[in-house]
């Protein structure tokens, strides 16, 4: 096969690829934010978190011009993964894949602007292990493209070579992130079923404070109801260590407070009055 028949077979297989996958795809419209989703069940589409205004009308565009008002099903800020609901008449949902593409595999990025299917070729950078995201969301595999992605675009699917949707495009620092299939099937399951995820809740508003020997947090506030004045912190202790390690600060605090802390006890070490003090704390489920 001369090098022209290669690249022809190759441009015509992107097509075919992005072709199957359109119909899959929607325009997310919200409060003056423009996104792509992608149908996940039937009546159900996923999007992502980041690109969803806070609030206001969210409507749906489709590939055939029609636009559908949509309600906030779900959300969660650390996975950044959005589900949203509509009536009418349903699209193919989009089959996930649960495979991880491999470093220096091709990938094309699927999305909708203004209901209109829009597509990029791109290259997995980096493609490893489960990751936490510094909201505190638990992924499972850190895969990135060598590509920026555009506003419109964020939330739409992503495939692999072989044409399978193995994930959402979302923005990275740098450049685009993957939200893997799995990844959405566990925490869209969740959104589903209960509307929320759950998450870990101390109950004390804390301010990180400078100590001579590192960092602490100092407690501003207490929830009467909460945990922090259940296991007996008051305003004004200084926090210094949580199970025998250091304070490192608020986001590593909060990466601790995942879905599976909810119901964990947890060692405080603290201050009163420059006095060492020793606390057990359970930690409690952030409430709605």
């Amino acid at each position: 096969m001369s090098d022209l028949s290669a690249l022809s077979a190759l441009s015509s297989a992107l097509s075919t690829t992005v072709a199957s996958a359109s119909p899959s795809l929607v325009s997310v419209h919200s409060h003056r934010s423009r996104a792509s989703g992608f149908h996940w069940k039937p009546g159900l589409v996923v999007t992502a978190d980041e690109a969803l205004a806070d609030e206001g009308e969210v409507s749906l565009v489709f590939a055939d011009g029609t636009a559908r008002p949509a309600t906030i099903v779900g959300r969660d800020h650390t996975t950044d993964i959005a589900l949203l609901r509509f009536d009418g008449q349903d699209a193919p949902a989009a089959p996930l894949a649960s495979d991880v593409p491999p470093l220096g595999s091709l990938a094309v990025i699927t999305a909708a602007d203004q209901g209109t299917p829009v597509a990029a070729l791109a290259l997995v950078s980096k493609s490893t292990g489960p990751w936490r995201s510094l909201r505190g969301g638990d992924i499972d595999a850190r895969i990135e493209l060598d590509t920026r992605l555009r506003h419109s675009s964020e939330g739409g699917l992503v495939l692999d070579a072989q044409g399978r949707a193995i994930g959402m495009a979302v923005r990275g620092p740098r450049r685009t992130l993957v939200i893997p299939a799995a990844t959405i099937t566990r925490v869209a399951s969740k959104l589903e079923a209960h509307g929320r995820i759950a998450r870990g809740y101390l109950g004390a508003g804390l301010q990180p404070v400078r100590l001579d020997d590192g960092l602490g947090a100092m407690v501003m506030s207490v929830d009467k109801n909460g945990p922090a004045a259940t296991a007996g912190l008051r305003q004004g202790d200084v926090i210094t260590a949580l199970n025998k390690e250091p304070f490192r600060g608020m986001r590593a605090l909060m990466r601790e407070l995942g879905p599976d802390s909810v119901g964990a006890v947890v060692e405080i070490a603290a201050l009163r009055g420059g006095e060492p003090l020793q606390l057990a704390l359970t930690i409690g489920e952030r409430p709605a």
